[in-house]
């Protein structure tokens, strides 16, 4: 189960071409799984977080569309760059890759949105007893 369709994709980020929305089916599922796999890590079960609250849903639409559409924004017949820079005089180039690796990812900030990010907390003695 998807936790969005194309439609919504459709809806919350522009039209895609038969290609694009052949490709973005199978991320949708992808993703979604992706993220089950991250609330189960936490000791979650997001199927039921997302059933039990319609507000959580909405939330989890989003979050898969938005981790779908940066993906399919990423090029995959070149290496992604976020920053290119060229230079005439004394031949210089650089670049700054999006992802290095590539692949998937999902954000903290996307986690923490659906509420199954890890917290930590601790204390450190300063004294000895």
């Amino acid at each position: 189960m998807a936790y969005a369709t194309i439609s919504d994709l459709t809806t919350l980020w522009r039209t895609m071409t038969t290609a694009e929305q052949t490709r973005a089916t199978e991320l949708l599922d992808t993703v979604s799984a992706r993220l089950r796999v991250e609330a189960n890590k936490v000791g979650k079960d997001l199927d039921a977080l997302v059933e039990a609250d319609v507000d959580l849903a909405s939330v989890a639409k989003s979050v898969t569309c938005d981790i779908v559409a940066r993906t399919m924004m990423t090029a995959t017949d070149k290496e992604p760059m976020t920053q290119f820079a060229e230079s005439a005089g004394g031949y210089s180039v650089s670049g700054t890759f999006l992802v290095p690796g590539g692949g998937l990812f999902v954000k903290k900030s996307e986690l923490a949105s659906l509420g199954i990010r890890r917290q930590q907390f601790g204390g450190l003695e300063l004294y000895d007893d």
